[in-house]
């Protein structure tokens, strides 16, 4: 005689689309979407009737606040009452994070915007391939300012990067508890947050004291640039080797390898890639700068290859003055100025995405 028996009845999974119902106390994934749409409508009909009756435009911002307030208080509601309070307070947080996320995001998309549509008008083959030296007007390019930017940030990061690294090594690796050690760490916190202008003006005194008063070279610009740069090298250096456990130290102590191939074999590759980071965004961080290179670097118009003589051009220095000392047609010195600027967002672009590739290749390889 066989006996059959039924099955126990499977509970309903709460990851089952079927089970995410109000009476099975969890809303549906589409619930957050359709309130949002909800408090989207409703702040766009309320803000229609004010423009109306006030004979006024639209008004943008002040539907995106009223929008994102009116989300907040239905979803709250709404959760606390199916899924209970707790669940409730969670989506208030996760509300709140995702609309301070899209605030940050709104200056930034709106910059790169600005200088996209306004960069294009003035980016041509002429722009790229030559420089302003007898130009008046209408007509010439960035190349020599282009070229000036590459050249002078590449000497700014041969002279920062080794030092910042080896300071950052020496802070972790040799300095602990030392007098000395706490007394960089200091001066680089110091250094952290001093204008770029005071950069500008040490490298435009230390030349001075050497050379004529009214020098300006590329060079001075690469050591002004150096200074800005070497305490962000040191500080995110010196966290990424931190970060390393100390147990691969010992292991290769208990190996018998000496410190300092430790430091070169096993500490360095493990976080070169947090170095890297560190090194493209101190890179970002000084590429930009108008200022220092201002006083140093000073204002050219033709092509210039040398860092130690001469002045030499720089894409801020160049949107700067295309703005600044506008001539006729205004239009043709805007279009190279946000070209300029539309440039030199890219180069930034491309160096991070060379640090993200440089990060991924020279990682190291983590096996199971």
């Amino acid at each position: 005689m066989t006996v059959t028996t039924a099955a126990p009845a499977q509970a309903p999974s709460p990851l089952d689309p079927e089970s995410s119902r109000l009476t099975s106390g969890h809303l549906p994934r589409w619930a957050p979407w359709m309130i949002l749409g909800l408090a989207g409508v409703v702040s766009a009909l309320l803000f229609a009737v004010f423009a109306v009756a006030g004979g006024v435009a639209f008004n943008i911002a002040g539907w995106a606040i009223i929008t994102a307030i009116l989300y907040l208080v239905l979803i709250v509601g709404i959760s606390s009452m199916v899924e209970g309070r707790r669940k409730g307070v969670d989506r208030l947080i996760t509300g709140i994070v995702a609309v301070a996320f899209a605030i940050a995001m709104v200056p930034l998309i709106s910059v790169a915007w600005t200088v996209l549509v306004n960069g294009i008008a003035g980016i041509n083959a002429e722009f790229f391939t030559s420089s302003m030296r007898n130009v008046v007007g209408e007509g010439g390019g960035a190349l020599h300012a282009i070229v000036g930017t590459l050249l002078i940030t590449l000497a700014a990061a041969v002279i920062s990067i080794p030092i910042g690294i080896f300071t950052a090594i020496y802070l972790v690796e040799y300095g602990e508890g030392k007098r000395i050690a706490q007394g960089i760490t200091f001066l680089v916190d110091v250094m952290t947050g001093i204008p770029s202008i005071v950069a500008g003006l040490f490298a435009y005194a230390l030349f001075a004291l050497f050379f004529d008063p009214g020098i300006r070279m590329g060079i001075m610009g690469s050591i002004a640039l150096a200074v800005l740069m070497i305490p962000v090298v040191v500080r995110s250096s010196e966290e990424m080797l931190r970060l390393v456990p100390n147990e691969l130290r010992e292991a290769a102590y208990a190996l018998g390898v000496p410190k300092w191939l430790t430091i070169a074999k096993v500490v360095l590759p493990t976080s070169i890639a947090g170095i890297t980071t560190g090194v493209m965004l101190s890179i970002s961080r000084v590429i930009g700068e108008t200022a220092p290179l201002l006083l140093t670097a000073g204002v050219a118009t033709s092509m210039n290859y040398n860092l130690f003589d001469g002045r030499m051009m720089t894409l801020p220095v160049f949107a700067y003055t295309q703005y600044a000392n506008s001539g006729i047609p205004v239009e043709a010195y805007l279009n190279r100025a946000w070209a300029a600027a539309l440039v030199l967002i890219v180069i930034v672009m491309l160096l991070n995405l060379i640090a993200r590739l440089v990060a991924k290749i020279f990682s190291p390889k983590l096996g199971r």
